[in-house]
């Protein structure tokens, strides 16, 4: 059941899950959340998607998940992070002439109610960087007490060179050599006088001045270096070694190998077995810039206020979207494609309820359907066994969606399948769409909320067929009309009329 495989970034191989857990029950997952200075954008909701897939994906296999989502609330600076220049939560701070902490908590609230939107399920734990400085500071002197950290003028630096000419392999996660490691890193512009090497990185930062979130520590009055929070809180949390650390391919470099480099530092120890890593998600072909004007928030999306789509598009078509390229492959968002997901997410929840009201008569016998939708249950699961591979699971699953519509259409009876798959077909349907997907069905907005549509839709058939009995065409029309403008179109028959979807 639980023949999983990942593809592992540090290693850059497939290989088969294991958990650290002796009993294989507990599965310990760190994910790197957002740095709530604005508004979440798309390229973050994929990564948060990926992983709330993953989570689900691991509990629907019967593991014990305790996933653990930071909140960057101080701490990650624009540019050079050595500088003691203003964090982003500053500088929106004296932007909006507000408190830092109303900021963050602005934003935060934001950022959760858009994942609300996206139907993610809440980690396990939280934690924020500022609620945990007491525990980065006990790193930092923990990585100054191995040798790997060293103090200067009240910031404290992590010795890189120590550790690659110890070979303990820095630069393995993100494939970058020394000079490379020195020419990309985004605190080498100052302070190369304090620093013993110019690859080195801040661990806690001397503060200004002026500036306004800091805390007094052993160095001085100042503030933790960006790295530093994860690898503190995930190893608070989840032990010094755990499972799954996952983010987005950007932070590869310098922030999963600078994680990788303190805790190594503190405990002597890789802190995680598998690193997983979402690709970007682009925008008409090209990567999402507010300057270039190829950019669109969620709420953009949602409310149909972006001119570069031309309708809203509700948060379950986004996720569908989202489901149908492989997390480590690039995702190209266009209105076409929006379009095309909302039809299919349609598609989806229409076979699903049609498969809950069909009425089930046959034998116990075992049939070729039986083997076929069978065979696609099972490779569904397989693909999802396969690194997540939620585009190809999907593949499968509308192959079933076929074999649903041909029950609808009596184009094969339903009695062509036995009980016992039939029961399967249903329980896993909902479990895949519902639970591990993590689609929700928005055309039902509360209980008994389809019998309602359904009273109403009959009512207004009702009116329609006395106007075309009175010979009230006009009325009739605007009726017919009306409902199509809204998506239902009614269809005249010998037996009467029909309402569906468009």
């Amino acid at each position: 059941m639980k023949n999983l495989k990942i593809y592992n970034s540090f290693s850059r191989e497939l290989s088969d899950f294991t958990p650290i857990d002796p009993k294989g029950e507990y599965i310990g997952m760190y994910v790197c959340g957002p740095t709530v200075y604005n508004e979440v954008h798309l390229g973050n909701c994929r990564t948060f998607v990926t992983f709330d897939i993953v989570y689900r994906y691991l509990l629907a296999k019967g593991y014990k998940v305790r996933y653990v989502r930071n909140i960057t609330d101080v701490g990650h600076l624009e540019g050079d992070v050595d500088s003691g220049a203003e964090s982003k939560i500053d500088q929106r701070a004296r932007l909006e002439r507000l408190e830092p902490m109303e900021i963050v908590q602005k934003y935060t609230n934001l950022f959760h109610d858009v994942m609300r939107q996206m139907n993610t399920l809440p980690p396990s734990i939280e934690p924020t960087a500022t609620g945990h400085i007491v525990e980065q500071i006990e790193m930092v002197k923990e990585i100054i007490g191995n040798g790997y950290g060293y103090e200067k003028n009240g910031s404290v630096y992590f010795n890189t060179k120590k550790l690659i000419e110890e070979n303990k392999g820095y630069g393995t996660l993100s494939g970058k050599l020394m000079d490379d490691l020195i020419s990309e890193s985004r605190d080498n512009l100052k302070n190369q006088d304090e620093k013993e090497h110019p690859s080195d990185f801040a661990i806690w930062v001397k503060a200004s001045p002026t500036h306004i979130m800091r805390w007094p520590s052993p160095w001085g009055v100042g503030f933790p270096g960006w790295h530093l929070e994860c690898s503190a809180m995930s190893t608070k949390y989840l032990g010094q070694t755990f499972d799954i650390h996952g983010g987005g391919m950007d932070l590869q470099f310098p922030h999963h190998e600078n994680e990788i480099a303190q805790n190594i530092g503190a405990c002597g120890c890789q802190p995680v077995r598998y690193w997983m890593h979402g690709n970007m998600l682009i925008l008409n072909g090209k990567k999402m810039s507010k300057s270039d004007g190829n950019s669109i928030m969620p709420r953009e999306m949602f409310d149909g206020s972006s001119p570069l789509m031309t309708k809203a598009y509700s948060p379950m078509t986004l996720r569908f979207f989202m489901l149908q390229a492989h997390y480590r492959s690039t995702l190209n968002i266009t209105d076409d494609a929006m379009q095309a997901a909302e039809k299919g997410l349609q598609r989806l929840m229409e076979a699903n309820e049609i498969l809950l009201k069909l009425k089930y008569s046959g034998a116990e016998a075992l049939t070729e359907l039986d083997g076929k939708i069978n065979q696609l249950i099972d490779a569904a699961f397989a693909d999802m066994d396969d690194d997540f591979n939620t585009p190809n699971a999907l593949a499968k699953i509308f192959g079933l969606v076929s074999e649903i519509h041909k029950f609808q259409n009596a184009l094969q009876p339903i009695n062509s399948i036995s009980q016992a798959t039939f029961d399967r077909l249903k329980q896993i349907m909902s479990a895949l769409i519902f639970d591990i997907f993590g689609l929700m069905d928005e055309g039902k907005t509360g209980e008994g909320s389809t019998d309602l549509v359904d009273g109403l839709m009959q009512m207004i058939v009702r009116f329609r067929k006395e106007a075309r009995d009175n010979k009230e065409w006009a009325k009739s029309d605007l009726i017919r009309d009306e409902l199509q403008k809204i998506g239902v179109q009614i269809k005249d028959g010998k037996e009467g009329a029909t309402w569906g979807k468009i």
